[in-house]
């Protein structure tokens, strides 16, 4: 399928932006949303190729979040890497239970990131 568009959803302007850097200087279209309500939205508008989903969040978490994109018809195809603080094995299977395809722990570790990128692409 070949990754191109990625979709950043976190509330850290900070994370945001680092996580943008990695992704922009790799040549990905990334985009930007900073909660969980507005990262669905832009799932369903633009159709990612890729949804990298903090999870401590106002409002919608990105535990929810990522339930509604994996079981929306229109955005269910979409992976979603969970990227967040919380390092518990028992979050990391919730995460997945919720639909994700991969989890990352904050901080970021570049070479991580886009290797789990690579294995999704």
């Amino acid at each position: 399928m070949g990754i191109k568009k990625i979709l950043v959803v976190d509330d850290s302007a900070t994370e945001r932006h680092f996580i943008g850097e990695i992704l922009s200087k790799q040549g990905f279209e990334v985009s930007f949303a900073e909660d969980g309500e507005k990262g669905v939205a832009q799932a369903k508008l633009n159709k990612p190729d890729l949804v990298i989903m903090d999870v401590v969040m106002p409002g919608m978490n990105g535990f929810q979040a990522t339930r509604a994109i994996s079981r929306d018809p229109v955005t269910r195809a979409v992976p979603i890497i969970l990227c967040t603080s919380k390092s518990q094995e028992t979050d990391k299977i919730w995460g997945m239970r919720q639909g994700a395809r991969d989890y990352i722990v904050k901080p970021v570790n570049r070479d991580e990131l886009l290797a789990k990128i690579t294995a999704l692409g």
